[in-house]
């Protein structure tokens, strides 16, 4: 079983136990993000930790998402709320890169990639740079900031 849906386990029971209700519907959220995930396709599966993390990271990402929607719409209460949850699961997740860090493994990447190419990449090969990006980034940062990196560094 997955470390740290062991986590998200032990840490509901915990928040249950201090009655902190935005962290256990939080956490109640992400386990059955986490249940939904495992029994989707053919047949159920368990989860290992990086496949626990990236719907982490989707749930995070459909919190910003929901919390900018509530936001224009005048409902700063809930996107607060909103907000709050995504600082909860964000706590789980890995810490997010700075750009300098992000763009340091941009470049590497783009050296692979001239390696492999025998010449320097342009905004043709951005599928081979992200590819390559991605494997160094881990995760740790969102793919549009990825993407706006790579692109940045072919383009310019």
């Amino acid at each position: 079983m997955a470390e740290l849906k062991n986590r998200l386990r032990a840490d509901l029971t915990t928040a249950m136990k201090a009655r902190d209700k935005t962290k256990v519907a939080t956490l109640r959220m992400a386990l059955t993000a986490l249940t939904n995930a495992e029994v989707a396709g053919t047949e159920a599966r368990e989860l290992a930790d990086d496949e626990v993390l990236k719907v982490l990271a989707r749930e995070v990402k459909k919190r910003k998402e929901a919390a900018e929607a509530f936001a224009d719409a005048g409902r700063a209460e809930q996107s607060q709320l909103e907000l709050d949850e995504a600082e909860v699961l964000n706590e789980y997740l890995p810490k997010q890169l700075d750009d300098a860090t992000l763009a340091d493994l941009v470049t590497q990447a783009v050296e692979e990639v001239t390696a492999a190419l025998g010449e320097a990449p342009g905004p043709r090969q951005m599928g081979q740079v992200m590819k390559a990006a991605n494997a160094k980034v881990a995760g740790r940062a969102d793919g549009g900031r990825v993407a706006a990196a790579v692109k940045a560094k072919l383009v310019g």
